[in-house]
């Protein structure tokens, strides 16, 4: 299917009080208006991408990696093949993430309660609109063959998108899925292999880290003031949405595509110690958010441990989310 319908219920907020009143989301809107970016000006659309070509020898961890795969058999063409088709595949998942955004901006722009968060909503529809914009032209012009959207994503974005309730969408996308994005974005010089594709997402990152801000600064302290049993459900939110997206990041559809037994590949990236690794590190971002609204509950810790999201510098972040609630 080509495209995704989601039917929903929308609450549209207009707010008569003019008077400014939350100066940390002013501030962020002054923000987003000084930093807008072109997307065909600031851009150097004439870096050539070598899409396909033998890579650099990596690191000897990501060698161990390779050496413990199913993609062993295949030698360095192989892992030079898989690390390009990763590329792909995560910039594809980026560009369906930032539509997807893009659609929750707008939810948020007339849902939200207030004025001036009204502002940061919109503000973000014009940066994931650019977001769309850039990774769509750089998988046009130079990926043979993108990726479709991941079941795992889909089913986030229907779920996101379905709920009637604004802290339900803001805390899927806000602080789930764009904290993720964000710190793949700040991981990029490491793990892609072009230089246009690094410019795009150092770009993106400073967009999408005021974004994460704008879902923090718009939660904190609403988890705080709810009943036992409303909390319970977004936690559950939270749990679920993590499961997705850590289910996400097994690969399933880039094995496909090499011709890899599936399941081997799974298993895999399940259980590798630097796969393991990268998603602890993406995750740390989510969890540091999760504790500044609140979230980072005993029972979202213990869900986090149990997917194996909490790595070292997610254990301190934890920590320092559970204490602060102390």
């Amino acid at each position: 299917m080509s495209r995704l319908q989601v039917q929903g219920v929308l609450e549209s907020v207009l707010d008569w009080r003019y008077e400014p009143a939350h100066g940390s989301l002013r501030a962020l809107y002054e923000r987003a208006k000084s930093a807008q970016w072109s997307a065909e000006d600031d851009i150097d659309w004439s870096i050539e991408v070598p899409f396909g070509e033998p890579l650099p020898d990596t690191s000897w961890f990501s060698v161990a990696a390779f050496a413990a795969s199913p993609l062993a058999h295949g030698g360095k063409p192989l892992w030079d093949t898989f690390q390009w088709e990763l590329q792909s595949w995560m910039v594809s998942q980026f560009l369906h993430g930032e539509q997807g955004a893009l659609v929750v901006a707008g939810r948020l722009a007339a849902t939200l309660p207030d004025l001036e968060s009204k502002y940061c909503a919109a503000s973000q529809a014009v940066d994931e609109a650019r977001h769309a914009e850039v990774f769509s032209r750089y998988l046009r012009e130079h990926v043979p063959e993108p990726y479709p959207i991941a079941s795992s994503l889909e089913t986030l974005l229907t779920d996101i998108l379905s709920d009637t309730r604004w802290d339900i969408t803001a805390l899927g996308m806000q602080i789930l899925v764009e904290a993720l994005a964000m710190a793949a974005f700040r991981l990029a010089d490491r793990t892609f292999h072009d230089a246009l594709i690094r410019m795009i997402v150092r770009l993106v990152a400073r967009d999408e880290a005021r974004h994460v801000s704008f879902g923090v600064l718009s939660l904190e302290g609403i988890y705080s003031e709810l009943t036992t049993a409303e909390r319970a459900d977004r936690e559950d939110v939270v749990l679920e949405g993590a499961a997705l997206m850590r289910r996400r990041f097994l690969l399933e559809d880039v094995w496909e595509r090499l011709g890899i037994d599936t399941s081997a590949g799974v298993e895999f990236a399940a259980t590798n110690e630097l796969m393991v690794a990268y998603r602890q590190a993406i995750f740390a971002r989510v969890v540091t958010s999760l504790g500044r609204i609140g979230l980072m509950t005993p029972k979202v810790h213990e869900g986090l441990s149990k997917l194996d999201l909490l790595g070292y510098s997610s254990a301190r972040a934890a920590a320092a989310g559970l204490g602060a609630r102390s």
